[in-house]
């Protein structure tokens, strides 16, 4: 009979078992899951899947979560009392803009969701909202600590330049989320996209961004990033995702941009799977 694996005995162990998932399944969870991802999306948007299929909302979530493992490993060990309140803080600012921008417009501009992304507060804001918006500014932030170097250390231009790389993410994001439908705006310029959207994601980058400075410990996101090759694979799996949605729609500004996401991970070696490590590379070289 198998030995049952008994639950982790604390905190320490938890995190080292789940950092020691997230390396077992390294290309799965960064590479396959958005690759099917995007297939999955693209079939839906052409009306390739059947209705129980097309848009499903808990497969959307939950391929979602999947790809987030990197980063909630990496985080993990560094959530205190003080991340977690920023984080909660996050949260409630969140839910708030978004009902507010969906019933006025105001600040990213008259838009409505296509599809659900899973349960919705109050039928108008998706419940895992923190899920989906997060990690994008948090994957800014740490590639940013990576690219600026010791130059990060002044809060100036870190807190700019994370703020840009915040605006590039999401210059890549809702041209290809448009695309194939998961909402749509009254007023169409970049890709469909208003560009007062991008006006309320520089006000809602600053708040996330400002938060997230102040909640985590940066000595400890230097150390965990040290420790987690795998810490901002979340990020490779948002270029692979919408840089090969956009890329199917033709939307090339986006895919240039993805592509200077994809270069900025180069440049700081987090594209460096090797494998022969993880459970897949063994099953196929085995």
């Amino acid at each position: 009979m198998a030995e049952t694996r008994r639950l982790p005995a604390n905190r320490r162990e938890a995190g080292a078992r789940l950092d020691a998932l997230v390396r077992e399944h390294r290309f799965t969870i960064a590479v396959v899951f958005p690759l099917v991802g995007a297939v999955t999306l693209l079939a839906s948007a052409e009306g390739l899947l059947p209705p129980p299929l097309a848009y499903n909302p808990f497969f959307v979530l939950f391929g979602t979560l999947v790809m987030r493992l990197p980063l909630v490993a990496g985080v993990f060990p560094l959530l205190d009392r003080k991340a977690t309140f920023a984080l909660v803080a996050l949260t409630a600012y969140s839910y708030g803009i978004e009902l507010y921008g969906v019933t006025t417009g105001w600040p990213y501009g008259e838009f409505a969701y296509g599809v659900d992304l899973g349960p919705m507060l109050f039928g108008e804001v998706p419940l895992g909202l923190p899920v989906f918006f997060f990690p994008l500014v948090l994957n800014a932030y740490l590639l940013v600590l990576l690219l600026l170097g010791r130059r990060a250390e002044s809060a100036l231009p870190r807190l700019l330049a994370t703020l840009a790389a915040v605006m590039l993410v999401d210059l890549v994001l809702d041209p290809g989320a448009v695309a194939i439908g998961f909402w749509e705006y009254e007023v169409q310029q970049f890709y469909g996209v208003p560009w007062s959207n991008y006006r309320g994601w520089l006000l809602s980058g600053t708040v996330a961004v400002l938060l997230f400075d102040w909640g985590f410990d940066r000595a400890g996101l230097y150390r965990r990033l040290d420790q987690c090759e795998f810490m901002l694979d979340d990020l490779v799996s948002f270029v692979v995702l919408w840089g090969g949605i956009n890329a199917f729609y033709g939307n090339w500004i986006p895919v240039a941009l993805a592509a200077l996401l994809g270069a900025g991970l180069l440049w700081t070696d987090r594209f460096d799977f090797d494998l022969s490590e993880t459970r897949l590379g063994s099953a196929v070289w085995r």
